[in-house]
């Protein structure tokens, strides 16, 4: 429904809508104080109107991890299927996730948040099984260039999935230090090229 205003959005897109301003909220601010106040009317919305489409708060945030989860895990496969070879595929799935996260700035600070509570939360766990999807992949990629011969042979694929992760970890923490989201595309090709050189089979 092009040009429909946020007060008459089908619920599909109204839940749609909810998720993408929770993002852009958590962009400049801190997710723990985000309150369904704030959403409400950052979409110009009523608290009501947000709760026909949403029970409570955590289904909010469950909704936001199932969101991020899904298009991520999405952009990665895609990049990795077009890639030549596994330790291609890696930096395919390196560059798509750091683009990921310059597009959405908010989707890190939520799942860092959400990973420091002392509860399980539907959220939280979305954030686990996102975490457990994403080193299964990694897995077979690492696998797959040990076997091939692109990978050292003495490599722990175990091991390659904490750092993989580690680097996107800390990228996002660096650029959050100096303000600047780009900062992360400027440093992402030589940390990736680094990495290459520790895990690329020895000529």
């Amino acid at each position: 429904m092009p040009g429909a205003s946020p007060k008459y959005l089908p619920a599909q897109e109204r839940r749609a809508a909810t998720v993408q301003a929770v993002i852009e909220l958590a962009a400049c601010r801190n997710p723990a104080d985000i309150t369904t106040a704030a959403i409400a009317q950052h979409m110009q919305l009523t608290q009501g109107a947000l709760f026909r489409h949403f029970p409570n708060k955590e289904a909010i945030w469950d909704a936001v991890m199932a969101y991020a989860s899904e298009e991520l895990l999405t952009l990665i496969d895609t990049a990795a299927a077009r890639a030549d070879g596994p330790l291609a595929a890696l930096q395919a799935m390196f560059d798509a996730h750091v683009d990921f996260i310059v597009d959405h700035p908010g989707v890190p600070r939520i799942l860092f948040a959400e990973l420091q509570h002392d509860r399980a939360t539907p959220a939280k766990d979305r954030v686990r099984s996102l975490l457990e999807h994403y080193r299964e992949r990694l897995l077979r990629h690492a696998r797959q260039g040990i076997d091939q011969g692109e990978l050292r042979s003495t490599l722990d694929p175990d091991a390659l999935p904490l750092l993989f992760v580690g680097m996107i970890q800390g990228l996002v923490i660096q650029s959050a230090l100096a303000g600047d989201i780009q900062r992360m595309k400027r440093q992402a090709p030589g940390l990736f090229a680094l990495f290459r050189q520790g895990i690329g089979a020895r000529p």
